[in-house]
């Protein structure tokens, strides 16, 4: 038992909720690999780090030997989890969906051992429903009881649509809990509902309701919503060192334990230390996040390269300097123009440095954008590609990239 206590603490690192601990403390003892699910709708192309929370327990418990049970929701994707959205989210089709996993799949086992995974697709099951089946599905649970989420209630409260389709999407996520036979579902505290349903459906259908594990969300770089890539505030773990470096340096000052407890693996009693020194300024608080940048660096390309990213960061922003090495950056010469230019802005979007063409827009109206040193202000730049190669370009404090001739 006492092994079994000494386990449950490690994961209760940084967990909102679970429902309930009890539940989970008597699985562990029994002593068996317990199958934990984690559900994944592919709807964007890159494994950022609010997502890598949710992974990197789900690695935790791999390490405990455990069964991490990864579903891929090609066939829930193509419906889209309206989990606070105050309006349907658009259902994408198959193809887009297989697009995006193809390009998932190398990060998510940049964190997950692969040899302790099981992959699913739940069209597998899910397509394959007849409609009598759906039917008999959707009885086992009842309007009132899906009326509890509150952004259902909100919306037909205030006259806002709500698909059938939608309220079909918390069944077919929680029966991928049935048909795999879950102990634990993972999931970010948006999902309460969704992963609820899920034990309760495994009730109706004879099976021991799996544990509820809700990890936080990630605040994102604007400090005030959740990191995603639509928002444009996130960090990707594919980004390259010096990036990822930066980005994590531009965080608000009040976040950085937020992100020591969910995306660093620092003992707890050393992140509350690091808390105290910076707000009772004992520690300039730059000092700690070159500390939280190097750790976050370190877990996903390395020792080395944390170090030399802290290195070039001080070179660069303590004294001023351009960087010696960026990430280069083909010139996406399919954005040209009949006159032969390229509009900055579109280029801007294309290789990643903003979320969209009106972000980029924005951050150049801003003084935000720079070529080698020199600061760009009007949005509707547009430029050659000759003009633009072996150019050093800067977008807002911390993003670089050395543009290139498109091969």
């Amino acid at each position: 038992m006492e092994a079994t206590e000494q386990q449950l603490a490690v994961l209760k690192r940084g967990a909102e909720e679970i429902i309930t601990e009890q539940e989970l403390l008597e699985k562990l003892a029994r002593g068996k690999p317990l199958r934990v699910k984690l559900g994944i709708d592919p709807t964007a192309p890159d494994v950022h780090l609010g997502w890598a929370v949710v992974l990197r327990k789900l690695r935790q418990f791999q390490d405990f030997g455990h069964i991490a049970c990864l579903i891929v929701g090609d066939f829930t994707a193509m419906i889209g989890d309206p989990t606070g959205k105050s309006r349907t989210r658009r259902q994408l089709p198959r193809e887009e969906v297989m697009a995006y996993v193809e390009k998932l799949k190398p990060q998510l086992f940049r964190i997950l051992d692969p040899n302790r995974t099981e992959l699913f697709y739940n069209a597998d099951w899910l397509g394959k429903m007849s409609f009598a089946e759906v039917i008999q599905l959707a009885s086992k649970y009842t309007v009132a009881r899906m009326l509890e989420r509150e952004d259902f209630a909100t919306r037909l409260a205030t006259g806002q649509p709500l698909g059938m389709h939608e309220i079909l999407y918390p069944l077919c996520q929680g029966y991928d809990s049935v048909a795999i036979e879950a102990d634990v579902e993972l999931g970010g505290s948006d999902q309460r509902f969704n992963n609820l349903v899920g034990r309760d459906l495994q009730r109706e259908f004879g099976q021991e309701p799996q544990v509820v594990f809700l990890m936080p969300l990630l605040i994102g770089l604007d400090g005030k919503e959740k990191m995603s890539q639509s928002l444009g505030n996130y960090i990707g773990i594919n980004e390259p060192p010096d990036q990822m470096f930066g980005k994590v340096m531009s965080l608000p000052d009040e976040l950085m334990t937020h992100y020591f407890v969910l995306c660093t693996e620092v003992p707890l009693e050393e992140v509350q230390a690091l808390e105290r020194d910076w707000r009772e300024g004992r520690v300039n608080p730059r000092d700690v996040k070159r500390r939280l940048a190097r750790e976050i660096v370190t877990l996903y390309h390395g020792k080395d390269a944390a170090q030399r990213a802290d290195e070039q960061f001080m070179r660069i922003f303590s004294q001023r300097e351009l960087p010696t090495e960026a990430p280069e950056a083909p010139i996406p010469t399919h954005l040209m123009r009949e006159d032969g230019t390229i509009p900055l802005a579109a280029l801007i979007a294309a290789i990643g440095l903003a979320s969209s063409n009106s972000e980029a827009r924005r951050i150049i109206q801003g003084g935000g954008v720079e070529l080698d040193g020199q600061r760009i202000r009007d949005p509707n730049a547009h430029l050659t590609p000759d003009q633009l190669a072996g150019r050093l370009l800067r977008v807002g404090k911390h993003r670089f990239a050395r543009l290139t001739q498109a091969e």
